[in-house]
């Protein structure tokens, strides 16, 4: 099975990791940590270092109560940090998170190979889809089959509550035999709410647990914020994996 974003084939018979890049000043783990181009295309490379399959780079925060942006604001944000990569890492697939489909249409012009694309998309946005062959990724219920290049998003996080969230995650393997599945948990309140932990980024322990879940469950992508350490978890488990039922 793969993915099919353009030029770039993923191969998806592991689990594959998405490093997240949040060009923002109010995401809410990182926000304002690389709104100088300068800053987010290093954040990118350090990710690529650590093993990232994909880079996922936004613009617009989604956290509740985040204030929607623009599409020229939302450009404005993006246009530097992806002339940039694409200079500096023109061999990586990289994708944007929007839900807009002129931004849409012109990081495809710029050289990206997915859509990462957070609400309810529209004609135009899937039509931009089937001309340009990009990856694609859209929330669970606004799914359709295109060949190889879409996957669901089951949305953990977005409107949902606790108990919610964790049915979601429970049913991650079921969502699997309809399409392949990414899944965005990465430091999100419901991993706050299983340990504890009120600081985003103290949540690395369950956040790398969830994306440990969701690749035992079928995931075919993770998007994550620490990828060194999910990479190395995916490593670990799918080597035991492999493994499982060789000893006698």
């Amino acid at each position: 099975m793969t993915w099919t974003c353009r030029q770039h084939r993923i191969d998806l018979s592991s689990t594959r990791v998405m490093g997240i890049v949040n060009v923002t000043p109010d995401s809410f783990s990182d926000g304002g940590l690389y709104m100088r181009p300068g800053d987010a295309v290093a954040h990118a490379r350090t990710l690529v270092r650590d093993g990232a399959d994909i880079i996922d780079v936004g613009a617009e925060s989604t956290r509740p109560g985040h204030r929607p942006l623009p599409a020229a604001a939302e450009w404005a944000r993006l246009a530097p940090v992806l002339h940039q990569l694409m200079r500096e890492l023109p061999d990586m697939p990289v994708s944007v998170d929007t839900y807009h489909t002129e931004t849409a249409q012109r990081a495809l012009d710029a050289g990206v190979s997915a859509i990462n694309c957070v609400y309810e998309p529209d004609e135009e946005m899937w039509k931009l889809v089937r001309k340009s062959g990009c990856g694609f990724v859209v929330p669970v219920k606004f799914y359709r089959p295109l060949g190889e290049q879409v996957l669901q998003d089951p949305m953990v996080g977005f409107d949902t509550t606790r108990e919610e969230d964790i049915a979601i995650l429970g049913s991650i393997r079921r969502l699997t035999e309809k399409a392949p599945v990414l899944v965005g948990v990465s430091r999100k309140r419901v991993i706050g709410a299983l340990t504890g932990e009120a600081d985003p980024v103290k949540r690395l322990g369950g956040s790398v647990g969830a994306a440990v879940w969701c690749a035992m469950c079928g995931a075919s992508v993770v998007r994550v914020h620490d990828v060194r350490e999910t990479k190395q978890a995916l490593s670990v488990v799918g080597a035991f994996a492999k493994a499982e039922g060789g000893v006698a």
